[in-house]
C-alpha cells in the first residue's frame, strides 16, 4: 500500500554543472504528470512521463527540473578569422576618418561570435538528468511506502473498530428483542386489552421483520473481511476501497435506520465515524 502524497529533491553535482529535480504529489484519480523544465529539456518530457508511468497509477505529480552549467570548467575559443577581418575593416576607416579611433582588444572581444563557448554536451546532460530523476521517484516512493504504512495501521485499527462494534450489536440483540417484548405487552396492559398469545407472537413478528438486522451485521463483517484482504494486497488498492468504504457505508445507514433502542443508534453513528475516518484516508492510497 502506498500514498499518493509526497514530496521528493535530489540534487547532483557533476563537472557539466548542477542538477536539481523536485516531485511533488497529491491525490488525483487519475495518473496526472506536470513539468516544469528548462527549454533546453524540453525534449526530454517524453521519456520522464514514461518513467513516472512505469511506477505510479494514480495521483498529481509536479515535476520541476533545474540546470545551472559549471561555466568555470567551460573553455573557450577564438575566432582568429574574425578578429583579422574586424582589424582590416577597422584599418579601412581608419583610412578614411584618420587615426585616432583604433579598437582596442576588450572592444573586439564583444564583438558577435568572436568568442565561440564550448558546446555542452546534450547526450551527457540527458543522460544525468535522467539518472537524478530516477533517483528522485526512489526517493518518493521510499516516502509513499513509508507513508502507506502509516495508512495501512490507521485503517486496520478502524476495520477492529467496526467489528467491535458488530459483534456489541449481536450481543445486545436478544435483551433487546426482549425489551421490545416487555414492551408491547405493557402497551396492551396500559390499554386495557386482552390479547391471545398467538396474536402477541404476531405483533412481534412483524416488529421484529422491521428491526432485523442480521443481514446488514453479516454483511458488514464481510465488508470487514474484503477489506483486510484488499489491504494485504499488491499493487494500487486505492479505488477498490474507496469502492468498499460506500458499501460499508450503506450497511451502516440500514442499520441506523432499523434501530430499536438509543444503544443501536449510538452504535450506528459510531460505525458512521469510523467508516468516514476510513473514507478520508482512503483518498491518499494509490
Amino acid at each position: 500500500m502506498r500514498s499518493m502524497t509526497g514530496f521528493a529533491r535530489q540534487d547532483l553535482e557533476t563537472p557539466l554543472g548542477h542538477y536539481s529535480v523536485e516531485i511533488r504529489s497529491v491525490n488525483s484519480r487519475y495518473l496526472e504528470p506536470h513539468f516544469r523544465l528548462p527549454d533546453s529539456m524540453r525534449a526530454l518530457e517524453p521519456k520522464l512521463r514514461e518513467r513516472l508511468k512505469n511506477v505510479f497509477s494514480r495521483g498529481k505529480l509536479e515535476v520541476s527540473i533545474k540546470f545551472r552549467a559549471d561555466m568555470s570548467q567551460q573553455g573557450v575559443s577564438l575566432n582568429e578569422a574574425l578578429v583579422e577581418r574586424i582589424n582590416q575593416a577597422a584599418d579601412q576607416v581608419h583610412g578614411i576618418i584618420g587615426p585616432g579611433n583604433a579598437l582596442d582588444a576588450l572592444e573586439i572581444l564583444k564583438w558577435p561570435g568572436v568568442l565561440n563557448e564550448a558546446q555542452l554536451d546534450k547526450a551527457q546532460i540527458e543522460e544525468q538528468t535522467l539518472q537524478c530523476f530516477d533517483e528522485a521517484i526512489k526517493s518518493l516512493l521510499d516516502m509513499s511506502q513509508r507513508e502507506g504504512d502509516a495508512l495501512n495501521q490507521f485503517l486496520t485499527q478502524r476495520i477492529e473498530g467496526i467489528q467491535l462494534q458488530v459483534d456489541e450489536v449481536r450481543r445486545l440483540m436478544p435483551q433487546l428483542i426482549q425489551a421490545q417484548r416487555e414492551h408491547l405487552q405493557k402497551k396492551l396492559a396500559d390499554l386495557q386489552v386482552n390479547v391471545e398469545p398467538e396474536r402477541l407472537e404476531q405483533e412481534m413478528m412483524i416488529v421484529l421483520q422491521k428491526t432485523d438486522v442480521d443481514e446488514e451485521l453479516d454483511r458488514l463483517e464481510a465488508h470487514v473481511k474484503e477489506v483486510s484482504h484488499i489491504m494485504e494486497q499488491s499493487g494500487p488498492v486505492g479505488r477498490r476501497l474507496d469502492f468498499m468504504m460506500q458499501e460499508l457505508n450503506r450497511e451502516a445507514n440500514t442499520l441506523s435506520s432499523k434501530s430499536m433502542s438509543s444503544l443501536t443508534t449510538n452504535i450506528a453513528v459510531e460505525l458512521k465515524v469510523l467508516i468516514e475516518q476510513m473514507r478520508e484516508q482512503v483518498q491518499n492510497i494509490e
